[in-house]
């Protein structure tokens, strides 16, 4: 009655049942997610090698470039090809699944040199189809209700009919832990407070997990936020905060980008603010966006406007260009969306 709960509702022409089968019929399998891969993607791909591992599969995980330090309390080194450093490829592959992403450019380059390898690659995912971007094959699993990819996991894994184990509750915990942010974000559903209690019968530690994916903080970084906290630009009568981290001050205060990824977050935090827009400089032409939005407009139109993508209200992408014509054209894209809100809401009084 307790598993019967986490059944999915399809979104896909693919259901999880023909997705089970598939990794039935097939040896080698390949794991992968996103580059810069954050704790959902990571702990999904780790749960389900630990699993496969149970009933004989061969499976190799292989991500674009390396783990985030703060991930480092669940092994990943142990376990993960890094393709920066490694190029070199299993000889037979019968079968890629790819969490966490349904673009495969976030997969870049180790996605060509699977494509080469295998011909059956599918993602299982939890974020909107792109409208202006690339669309993931007809066979993948993409699921807009789960609140985290690691939902699905554990789905797959108890279709599979293998017994979970703390290795693979400590994966699935922090998926979905780190995807909903600490059940914050759960999509008006119970799933991922029941799996959370599923996972919680396994000696796993979940003060640890929490410590390690939302108080990691450092002296440097606290000095860091600081400044940032103080050079918030807002628009929109305060609505709508902008700030851009330069690598020139994280390189001041030794930090590295995954240290800094909660800022959007922290700045939302911030109770007037409904809309929050984060540009990280990594080269002197070459940018990270991270959008954020309370619900009052969505952000996923403006992340694919410079071929990023996400979710309605947290999304991002990566730009490459001057820094000027970036930030001008996001927050001109978040004010016109700002100001038709306020427009009907004005006319419907």
């Amino acid at each position: 009655m307790f598993d019967g709960l986490f059944v999915e509702t399809n979104r896909s022409t693919t259901s999880l049942t023909q997705i089970v089968d598939l990794i039935k019929k097939s040896q080698n399998i390949v794991l992968t997610t996103h580059r810069q891969c954050d704790g959902d993607g990571l702990g999904c791909e780790l749960a389900l090698y630990f699993a496969l591992k149970k009933i004989g599969k061969m499976v190799t995980i292989i991500n674009v470039d390396e783990t985030p330090k703060k991930y480092r309390f669940l092994t990943p080194d142990h376990y993960i090809q890094y393709f920066n450093q490694n190029q070199q490829l299993p000889d037979r592959i019968d079968l890629v699944l790819i969490f966490d992403t349904n673009d495969y450019r976030l997969v870049e380059p180790l996605f060509s040199e699977l494509v080469l390898r295998s011909s059956k690659i599918l993602f299982i995912d939890h974020h909107p189809l792109l409208k202006m971007g690339p669309q993931p094959n007809e066979d993948s699993y993409i699921n807009m209700d789960a609140a985290s990819t690691g939902e699905l996991v554990y789905s797959i894994i108890r279709l599979l009919k293998i017994p979970l184990d703390p290795q693979i509750a400590k994966a699935l915990y922090t998926s979905v832990t780190f995807d909903t942010q600490l059940y914050r974000f759960i999509r008006n559903s119970p799933k991922s407070h029941l799996i959370a209690a599923r996972l919680l019968r396994y000696d796993i530690q979940p003060e640890e997990v929490h410590r390690h994916l939302f108080s990691h903080q450092t002296v440097d970084k606290i000095e860091f936020l600081a400044k940032v906290f103080s050079n918030i630009e807002y628009y929109s009568n305060g609505i709508l905060a902008c700030v851009t981290l330069s690598k020139k001050d994280l390189d001041y205060h030794r930090l590295t980008f995954d240290e800094v990824r909660d800022i959007t977050d922290q700045i939302m935090s911030i109770e007037s603010i409904e809309v929050a827009l984060v540009i990280r400089q990594d080269t002197e032409q070459s940018f990270k966006v991270s959008l954020r939005s309370k619900g009052i407009i969505e952000v996923l139109s403006a992340a694919e406007s410079i071929g990023g993508g996400g979710h309605w209200y947290a999304a991002g992408g990566n730009y490459v260009g001057q820094l000027t014509t970036l930030k001008s054209h996001l927050i001109n894209h978040l004010t016109r969306a700002l100001d038709e809100v306020k427009l009907k809401s004005a006319a419907s009084n």
